[in-house]
């Protein structure tokens, strides 16, 4: 989550790294904070990659525990959307 947030915030798009952080990130999203659903889904949707089973697997995980989102969290992630 740190690096693809880094990498937007940089607005660096590095394929190769990108699509091994989404593959990573789906069998291990079950693992992750609200802060890092929403650091990823807000780096994916900055940078414009499409990557359609992270974000499905981050809207999953993030309907699951948005009652642990912090304001600031549930506005990035919308904002993703």
């Amino acid at each position: 989550a740190n690096t693809a947030w880094a990498f937007a915030t940089l607005s660096i798009n590095a394929p190769q790294l990108i699509d091994a952080i989404a593959c990573a990130s789906e069998h291990r999203i079950d693992d992750f904070k609200p802060q890092e659903l929403a650091n990823t889904a807000w780096a994916f949707a900055t940078l414009s990659i499409n990557a359609p089973q992270l974000i499905d697997a981050i809207a999953c995980a993030s309907e699951h525990r948005i009652d642990d989102f912090k304001p600031q969290e549930l506005a990035n992630t919308a904002w993703a959307f």
